[in-house]
């Protein structure tokens, strides 16, 4: 484990403001911050940044915690790999030590092997006995130059069984950390590992910080499945990564160009768009729709034109849109993707092109006319209302005002028309929007459906008592030093797991060599329980009373609802009975 004084300094040398600044624009409200929460997709900033308790918390999905969970939650990494993070970013050098992963396949251990996987990819490609074939398809065929080859790391997985396994076990690299890494399968007959990717063309995914995280496989000719991905990992988890984002985020700042898959990325980039980018292998998230609005102002859309190329351009309109990203969306005329345009017209062909594509607006709109024979009155009405129900989705009244008065003019419909149907619609999305959030917070207060703390349903009254003790506890030192002595309050008491858990590690740091220190809790707990952990102490900050005499007072409440509860059970007496009776044989052994 790192050494706590260590942990103190990195804690300290890395400001929360300056930290989750990087990532979320913050402005300033009161004492505190406040900014668009990077966890969830909202357009009324939550997320507020608390420089005086140097936490975060978000008032919309809960998410909070420290700059070490932010930072957990934020780049996906466990407590130590968070911290060795931050320290990086400090400068501060941890001890090698004290910095081994305690997982038994470490992200570390993933990023090294994955760097001598894609070596061997490259050297298979190179190695004109072994490679040819793959080179060939790669230069000839899809007309890449080996800088581009070079560039994107781009290698060659020969069909054999055991030649990348047998590799990485000379090098110390164990069947497990194979299998977990996504490079071996295991053979259900004889238990042993065999290359999972076999006579393919090898696409290295790499990260913003250079590692080389998971790999794309393509076969040449027509055997199925075409493609071949990395499945999530320790190190990876392909709803939260962009092919090629390591060089479009430099290139990106005003659009990025979103396309279906890795050969239309790097065809745009050999053809000077660097700011393309592509999902991996599934259509995009809401993680990767975050990632656009960190980087980027505008993303054009560049999908194929089959059903599910569409389909996907439907999903990526509304999810970057919710993030706040203009969206555009690219037709190209005579090819069914970026590559095979390129190659056909040329870079000024799509340079132009690029430049005429349509809003996330203009082609929904487009597509539901196209769809529909408007001569006709049924059809119109028809398309009227499905156009009026795209445009009551819109946040903004400026954008539905002009989609309006656009709309009246493709229809030949009144603009008045079609903003009292698009009115109407509104006030009905307002409606279930305000039911599903009533209805969310009732559960909400009931405790129905807590993920974090699913025992606080069985008994809310002693789940709020249970709440309140601990949020004194992390407010204030004395009465944390008072509980951790267990003269008033022990963890028996307690009647959910989660708080019994949160009551024991902060006795246990407070009772520690070193002190309590709030930093320590990230290995002890989630995220998402860190996150709650923040909102116990924030609630307790926000009461006007927060004594000793408070702390009493929700003890003595909690042991008498569970006292209530235990008299109310008709199993209790015997319960107890079957225990005193336990008691006395142990005792008598």
């Amino acid at each position: 484990m790192i050494p706590r004084e260590i942990i103190d300094e990195i804690v300290f040398r890395n400001d929360i403001v300056e930290v989750v600044g990087s990532y979320v624009t913050l402005k300033r409200a009161g004492s505190n911050f406040s900014g668009l929460c990077p966890f969830h997709n909202e357009k009324t900033p939550s997320f507020t940044v608390f420089p005086a308790t140097k936490s975060c918390y978000c008032f919309g999905c809960g998410s909070g915690g420290d700059v070490i969970t932010f930072i957990m939650r934020t780049e996906n990494l466990d407590y130590v790999e968070a911290l060795e993070f931050l320290a990086a970013r400090a400068g501060i050098t941890i001890p090698e030590d004290n910095s081994q992963n305690v997982s038994s396949v470490s992200r570390k251990r993933i990023y090294a092997m994955n760097l001598e996987a894609a070596k061997f990819f490259r050297s298979c490609l190179l190695d004109k006995d072994i490679g040819a074939e793959a080179l060939e398809y790669l230069c000839e065929k899809r007309k890449l130059s080996m800088l581009t080859v070079k560039r994107f790391g781009l290698g060659y997985s020969p069909n054999d069984f055991g030649m990348l396994t047998n590799h990485l076990k000379r090098l110390g690299y164990t069947d497990e950390e194979m299998t977990v890494g996504f490079l071996a399968g295991r053979s259900q007959k004889t238990g042993r590992p065999y290359d999972y990717f076999r006579n393919r063309v090898i696409f290295p995914i790499i990260d913003t910080a250079g590692n080389i995280v998971a790999f794309g496989g393509r076969i040449m000719d027509d055997s199925k499945p075409k493609y071949l991905n990395t499945s999530d990992t320790p190190a990876f988890k392909k709803s939260r990564h962009l092919f090629a984002l390591n060089f479009a985020r430099k290139k990106c700042e005003e659009q990025m160009i979103l396309c279906e898959g890795y050969m239309d990325v790097i065809a745009l980039h050999e053809a000077g768009f660097e700011n393309a980018v592509a999902t991996l292998g599934t259509a995009i998230t809401s993680e990767q729709a975050r990632i656009f609005a960190k980087y980027t102002k505008k993303v054009v859309i560049c999908y194929d034109s089959d059903d599910a190329g569409q389909n996907a351009t439907q999903k990526a309109i509304r999810l970057l849109g919710e993030v706040g990203v203009d969206v555009r969306i690219l037709k190209l005329s005579g090819a069914k993707d970026p590559d095979e345009y390129i190659k056909k017209f040329g870079a000024d062909s799509f340079r132009r092109v690029l430049g005429e594509s349509k809003s996330g607006f203009d082609y929904g709109v487009d597509k539901i006319i196209s769809s529909r024979d408007i001569s006709l009155v049924e059809e119109k009405v028809k398309a009227a209302g499905e156009v009026c129900a795209l445009i009551a989705r819109v946040y903004s009244r400026v954008e539905r005002d002009i989609y309006i008065r656009r709309a009246s003019e493709l229809l030949s419909v009144s603009a008045e028309s079609l903003a009292s149907d698009v009115e109407r619609m509104r006030r009905r999305i307002e409606r279930e929007e305000k039911s599903e959030q009533s209805k969310e917070a009732m559960l909400s207060i009931k405790h129905i459906g807590d993920r974090v703390n699913n025992d606080a349903a069985k008994n809310i009254r002693a789940t709020a008592n249970e709440e309140s003790i601990l949020g004194l506890m992390l407010m204030l030192d004395e009465i944390r030093a008072e509980a951790a002595k267990g003269e008033l309050i022990s963890a028996e008491d307690f009647v959910t797991d989660f708080g019994r858990r949160v009551f024991m590690a902060l006795c246990e740091l407070e009772v520690s060599e070193a002190g309590f220190s709030k930093a320590m809790l990230g290995q002890y707990f989630t995220v998402d329980e860190m996150g709650r952990i923040e909102r116990l102490e924030m609630e307790r900050r926000m009461l006007a009373r927060n004594d000793r005499e408070v702390f009493i007072s929700c003890v003595n409440g909690l042991k008498k609802e569970v006292k209530s509860a235990e008299e109310s059970d008709p199993f209790s007496d015997l319960k107890r009975k079957q225990d005193e009776l336990k008691k006395r044989k142990n005792k008598n052994n």
